[in-house]
């Protein structure tokens, strides 16, 4: 049996961004003295004239690549998300969001998966705080294709992106030859028991538990949604139509995140009830990722005990 290969979407990104530097001169890179941690070090040990170690800085950090901005720079910063969405949220909404800047902000280590580091290092609230703020995109991706790909996209677009990276290896989805599109979700097979929404370290769960489900006779689908904002309205109605039930998964609280923006589309358009499963409304713990994920509900197995309730 083939080995399924595990990368890091922070190494996806680090790597991509390496590739990137010597394709764009533009490109600059500013970490908060995490550079090892983002991987942005390899940016750094390929051309340290465009890369800035702004120390624990993250205010300053964010202002400084606004700068850099509006001098036809293309600045990608990068820290844990907890510091990037957290700390630095009012530098991202007044500096860059405001005035439509075009800066790329690469998290690493947001949600429960962080795992050690607990409670106050997870990052459960970003997806919320930067998909209300205007002229901002926001991405999660879900493996290492997918996410080299994301960093290629967001360095050909102009003004801000918010892209979500975890920190835990993840299995490769897609191979290199998928071709994927900004804004629009991939459909992963054609069941109509149900769908399973996910975005970034879920997706594979969700994929999992639909290889489960298919030996006990129930087929259901599961969308990956890497672009959370625009999210694609067209995939998420059609499934609403299409299939029995309707469950969201994410590394992330339920309020606010890719379940809200779900519910959101669906209220709207095709009404329905809607499972969002995520962290529910309270901070994480410090344990194992892979524990944290079953003691959060967050796995193939909780997705499959929600699909056999019905």
């Amino acid at each position: 049996m083939e080995e399924i290969k595990k990368i890091a979407v922070r190494q996806s990104y680090g790597e991509k961004l390496a590739e990137l530097g010597e394709i764009n001169k533009n490109i600059v890179v500013l970490d908060a003295d995490l550079s090892k941690s983002t991987k942005t070090d390899i940016f750094a040990k390929k051309y340290p004239e465009r890369f800035f170690d702004m120390g624990i800085s993250e205010q300053d950090m964010l202002a400084t690549a606004a700068g850099f901005a509006t001098y036809g720079k293309i600045p990608f910063v990068s820290t844990f998300a907890v510091f990037a969405a957290g700390r630095a949220y009012d530098q991202i909404r007044n500096s860059i969001c405001y005035p439509n800047l075009n800066v790329k902000i690469c998290a690493t280590h947001c949600g429960i998966t962080v795992g050690e580091d607990g409670a106050t290092h997870q990052m459960l609230e970003d997806i919320s705080l930067m998909r209300t703020l205007p002229n901002m995109k926001v991405m999660s991706t879900s493996d290492d294709t997918q996410t080299r790909w994301a960093v290629e996209e967001i360095s050909k677009m102009e003004g801000p992106v918010y892209l979500r990276l975890s920190r835990l290896e993840s299995d490769v989805i897609y191979d290199k030859n998928t071709k994927f599109q900004f804004g629009k979700g991939i459909q992963i097979g054609e069941g109509t028991d149900a769908t399973v929404i996910a975005t970034g370290i879920t997706v594979k769960e969700a994929i999992k538990a639909k290889e489960e489900l298919e030996k006990q006779g129930i087929n259901i689908r599961v969308i990956d949604i890497h672009t959370i904002k625009p999210i694609d309205e067209e995939i998420i109605i059609k499934a609403s139509k299409e299939t029995k039930k309707i469950i969201t998964i994410e590394d992330h609280n339920i309020i606010g995140g890719l379940g809200s923006a779900v519910c959101e589309v669906l209220s709207e358009n095709a009404p329905c009830k809607v499972i969002r499963m995520g962290i529910k409304d309270t901070f994480g713990k410090s344990g194992k990722a892979e524990e944290l994920m079953k003691y959060f509900h967050i796995t193939k197995d909780d997705i499959i005990t929600e699909i056999n309730k019905a």
